[in-house]
């Protein structure tokens, strides 16, 4: 695809690493990408001088070894002739280090692992989504790569979910792939002042927010997708999505940031910081504009 011809792989000197870097492999061919950065970040690089007393032979720096360790693992995989590969190691605080980076490089696309049995708190990949300067695709440990045929697009059929969209359509065409819209909606805490039973307003509620997806559609000239609408009175938002996506038989979740915005803490609205912060169970793009958060990067940079 035109929009990620650069991408930067965060590792961490795990078995992650192993799966990232064989996942790389093949969406690099699928996303088109041509220039890929896999980078480490650590708060020290530099042995120890008790270390370095005891092994003399460890004469290379910690980052070179470092880089032929995650190069040695590229070198056992297969990527597409076209593609050109950097790694490097830093020193560093990890968040700031890597968006640094990421910004220097001036990389389309931030691809992070997501664990479910290997171990990792998988903080940095949470703070990520946030702060990124570009779109952030999330891997989950165990998922298959292949190219996505069922795209889902959780809408609060705001004006900025228009940007994810566009984006969304395009990929579908380039993919051939059929997108699916979802929408969490709830029954407000008075409905029984109504007469009402909590499943007649649930149904009345559905109506109603069918209504505004159809207005919504016909307001920006979309197409109609098929639209999942899901009562989120009894459940956590973002496991809730990935609960509909995972029956639902979906490839990829994407959703997008709000836009321009004086904090790049706010970026994401609070449905899909909670969705990246519970699934690691579906592979998940967060569609940024690139620049959106030039902003938070030029204070940044002045740190």
């Amino acid at each position: 695809m035109e929009n990620f011809e650069k991408a930067m792989v965060g590792m961490d000197l795990t078995e992650m690493d192993d799966i990232l870097i064989s996942k790389m492999g093949v969406l690099s061919e699928i996303l088109g990408i041509k220039k890929l950065y896999f980078i480490h970040v650590s708060k020290n690089l530099s042995l120890p001088e008790e270390i370095r007393e005891k092994f003399p032979d460890l004469v290379a720096p910690a980052d070179e070894a470092i880089e032929a360790e995650i190069m040695t693992i590229i070198k056992q995989n297969q990527f597409p002739e076209n593609v050109e590969i950097e790694v490097f190691a830093e020193e560093g605080n990890p968040m700031t280090t890597f968006l640094r980076w990421a910004k220097l490089k001036d990389v389309d696309l931030i691809i992070m692992g997501r664990k479910i049995t290997l171990k990792g708190s998988g903080s940095l990949a949470k703070t990520m989504a946030q702060k990124a300067p570009c779109s952030v695709l999330f891997l989950p440990e165990r998922v298959e790569m292949k190219v996505p045929k069922k795209i889902l697009i959780p809408m609060d059929f705001s004006e900025h979910t228009n940007m994810t969209i566009n984006f969304a359509q395009k990929a579908a065409e380039e993919f051939d792939a059929k997108i699916f819209a979802l929408h969490l909606f709830e029954v407000p805490t008075g409905y029984h002042k109504t007469g009402k039973t909590f499943e007649e307003f649930t149904e009345i509620m559905e109506e109603n927010s069918r209504k505004d997806y159809e207005k919504f559609i016909k307001k920006h000239h979309h197409p109609e997708y098929d639209c999942l609408f899901v009562l989120s009175n009894k459940g956590e938002p973002g496991q809730l999505i990935i609960e509909k996506a995972k029956e639902e038989g979906m490839d990829l979740i994407l959703m997008g940031s709000r836009g321009r915005t004086a904090s790049a803490a706010v970026l994401l609205g609070s449905v899909a910081e909670k969705l990246v912060e519970v699934n690691n169970e579906i592979p998940m793009l967060i569609f940024k504009k690139k620049g959106e958060t030039m902003g938070f990067f030029d204070a940044l940079f002045r740190i």
